[in-house]
């Protein structure tokens, strides 16, 4: 796709008319990334923001130890980093391609103008930082007050399922989805053969049925799971 194909499918343009998304079109620059490789790191120059036009970002920390705390996966139309728009700090978290990927990278001042010239996409913009922030206060809720079921069951029924049916897709490796968590893989496996031996969910490789969607919502919000 071309580069205003792809803003367009950014979820932070929504709305805006067609002369607008060129002008931002314009200031995109495109960035192939592999697997694997680091996108920024922890504490390095907020130059400019990111969006994902192909491909799954993941941004996280670490401490010294080298234990991650992965806060969000970002996929296709999605955008991260924004907070480098109004701040010239640096980056607070870290940010890696867990596929081969497509991004597009705004640069702050060229970003900043445009702001000022449209403001709409201002309020667009301060609309998307106030869901991350609701977003990144639900994440701290739920590590540190749910315990690894609840944060489980909440995940599983967050994803997206196939039309007309309660199965969904295990998007993301299992480690990762463990270090979203914040436990490790051998407790989220243990955790999803106790949801299927007790008939929560039947799993099939990465696809997994929701067999009782009622009972994880439950589990979800804090009912205890002793399965």
């Amino acid at each position: 796709m071309d580069a205003l194909q792809a803003v367009g499918r950014v979820t932070l343009f929504d709305g805006l008319p067609q002369a607008q998304l060129e002008a931002v079109a314009r200031i995109a620059v495109r960035k192939r990334v592999d697997r694997g490789r680091e996108i920024f790191q922890q504490g390095d120059p907020a130059d400019g923001f990111y969006a994902v036009a192909e491909g799954k970002v993941k941004i996280f920390n670490s401490n010294p130890a080298g234990k991650e705390q992965i806060l969000h996966v970002f996929g296709p139309g999605e955008s991260f980093g924004e907070v480098a728009v109004f701040e010239r700090g640096v980056f607070p978290a870290a940010a890696q391609a867990l596929a081969d990927s497509e991004l597009l990278f705004f640069p702050r001042r060229a970003f900043g103008e445009a702001i000022r010239n449209d403001p709409e996409l201002a309020m667009n913009m301060l609309g998307l930082l106030s869901v991350r922030l609701r977003m990144l206060v639900r994440k701290i809720e739920e590590v540190s007050l749910k315990e690894v079921p609840a944060r489980l069951a909440a995940y599983l029924l967050a994803l997206p399922r196939d039309r007309g049916s309660d199965r969904v897709r295990l998007d993301i490796p299992k480690g990762q989805i463990a270090l979203s968590l914040g436990t490790i893989q051998e407790t989220l496996s243990r955790t999803l053969k106790r949801f299927a031996e007790n008939g929560l969910i039947a799993m099939r490789g990465r696809e997994i049925t929701l067999s009782a969607p009622e009972r994880l919502a439950r589990i979800a919000e804090g009912e205890r799971f002793e399965g």
